[in-house]
C-alpha cells in the first residue's frame, strides 16, 4: 500500500526472515563469525541463542546461501514437542529417508547409509533445528547419537542447533554435560543499541529501493529504540504500520509522536500474551487524546473519515471500492434469487411430467363410472 507512495520496490519491514536484508551489526557479525569457524570444523553442534525475532534465522540462512549447494545437503527441522523416536524420524525425513512403516533399527541404517553416500560423493550433511528449545532430553540424546555417525574419521553429520534463551539453561542441565562437550561454538545475539538500530533502519530502506522518503527525525530512531528494545522483527513491526500512518496522512517526515501512537496500536492489539512487547515504555506514553491520531479506528470503520488529514482522492476510491462491493452482494443475491425460481420452475415442470399419466388414468376411470 505504501510502497508506491515512498518510491519503494518492496515492503522493506517484513517481518519474514530475508538474507537479502540482512544487516552486520556487532552481534550479527559476532553469530555469522562463529558460524563459519564452526562450519569449517566440519563436526559437533553449533549453539546459536537470541531472543525471538533478533535474527537468528536469517543469519542461518545467509550462511547456507553462501555454502555450496552442490557440496552441502542441508535438512532443516522445526523443533516441537516430540518424543525421542519422532524426533529421529523427523530428522529421517528431512534428509528425504523414508521413515514411514520402518522400525527404529531400520531408521537408523537407513539414515547412516544416506549420510556415508552423501559424504563418498564428496557431500557435507548439514542439521539445522530451529526452536531447539522446544527439544525433549531423550530428543537431545538421540540428535548426540548421531554425531557418532562416522566414515573413517571423518564426522557424517554436523548440527545447528537455534533457539531462544531458555535453551541457554536446558544446556546447562547435568543430563546435557555429554551434548556440551560435543558444542565447538556457541553464541549469543543480543538486542541492537540505538546508534544499529538506526543504522537498520536506514539499509532496510535502501535496500527496498528508498531514496530518503520518508524521512525520520532524531527524537523518532530513538522512540523506535525505547519501543523496540532493539530486537529486529520489533524494529520491523513498528516501521511498517509507522509508514502505513504516514502513507494514510500523506506524511513525508516521520516524528517521535507518530512512533508513539504506532506503539500504542500494537500494543492495544496485542493479545494477553503480547502485552509484554512494551512493558514499561507504554507507561510513560501520553494518553491518547494528547498524541491524536487513532490508526487502528480509521482502518476498521466503514468509511474513512473526511475530517481526518487523508489525501481525498485516496479516500474516495476506498469509498468508491465499498460502494462497488455492496452492489456486487446485492447483484449476486439477485442472480441467486433468479437461479432458485428457475430450478424451482424446473423441478415443477418435472413433477407435471411424473404424474400426467396418473391423472389422465383417474380421469378415464372417472369417465368409465
Amino acid at each position: 500500500m505504501y510502497e508506491s507512495f515512498y518510491g519503494l520496490n518492496t515492503k522493506p519491514f517484513q517481518l519474514n526472515p530475508d538474507p537479502v536484508f540482512y544487516f552486520a551489526s556487532k552481534q550479527h557479525k559476532r553469530a555469522k563469525a562463529y558460524l563459519e569457524y564452526g562450519v569449517l570444523r566440519n563436526e559437533g553442534f553449533i549453539v546459536i541463542t537470541g531472543e525471538i525475532g533478533a535474527g537468528k534465522t536469517t543469519i542461518v540462512r545467509g550462511l547456507l546461501d553462501s555454502l555450496d549447494s552442490e557440496k552441502v545437503v542441508a535438512g532443516n527441522l522445526v523443533s516441537t514437542q516430540l518424543d525421542a523416536e519422532d524426533t529421529l524420524r523427523m530428522v529421517g525425513a528431512a534428509f528425504g529417508v523414508r521413515t514411514k512403516d520402518v522400525s527404529k533399527a531400520d531408521l537408523l541404517m537407513a539414515l547412516e547409509a544416506f549420510l556415508v553416500s552423501q559424504t563418498s560423493l564428496g557431500k557435507r550433511c548439514l542439521l539445522i533445528i530451529d526452536e531447539a528449545q522446544n527439544l525433549t532430553p531423550r530428543a537431545v540424546e538421540e540428535l548426540r547419537m548421531l554425531s557418532n555417525f562416522q566414515f573413517g574419521k571423518q564426522a557424517l553429520l554436523q548440527s545447528f542447533l537455534v533457539g531462544q534463551p531458555e535453551f541457554r539453561d536446558i544446556l546447562q542441565n547435568p543430563q546435557m554435560q555429554q551434548l556440551r562437550q560435543r558444542v565447538i561454538a556457541a553464541c549469543h545475539i543480543g538486542p541492537m543499541d540505538l546508534e544499529e538500530t538506526q543504522g537498520y533502519i536506514e539499509h532496510r530502506l535502501k535496500c527496498a529501493g528508498g531514496t530518503g522518503r520518508p524521512n525520520f527525525d532524531a527524537a523518532a530512531f530513538d522512540e523506535i529504540f525505547n519501543v523496540s528494545g532493539g530486537i529486529p522483527r520489533r524494529i520491523n513491526s513498528v516501521c511498517d504500520r509507522l509508514l502505513l500512518l504516514g502513507f494514510l496522512e500523506n506524511k513525508d517526515a516521520l516524528t517521535a509522536v507518530d512512533v508513539s501512537e504506532v506503539a500504542r496500536e500494537i500494543h492495544e492489539e496485542s493479545g494477553p500474551a503480547q502485552k509484554s512487547i512494551f512493558p514499561t515504555y507504554l507507561n510513560s506514553l501520553p494518553q491518547r487524546e494528547e498524541v491524536g491520531f487513532n490508526m487502528g479506528r480509521i482502518l476498521t470503520s466503514k468509511k474513512f473519515n473526511l475530517n481526518q488529514n487523508l489525501d481525498i482522492s485516496i479516500v474516495s476510491k476506498i469509498n468508491e471500492i465499498e460502494s462497488a462491493q455492496q452492489e456486487n452482494r446485492f447483484d449476486r443475491l439477485e442472480q441467486s434469487m433468479l437461479r432458485l425460481e428457475r430450478v424451482n420452475s424446473e423441478m415443477l415442470s418435472f413433477f407435471k411430467e411424473i404424474f400426467k399419466p396418473i391423472d389422465q388414468s383417474a380421469e378415464e376411470n372417472k369417465n368409465a363410472e
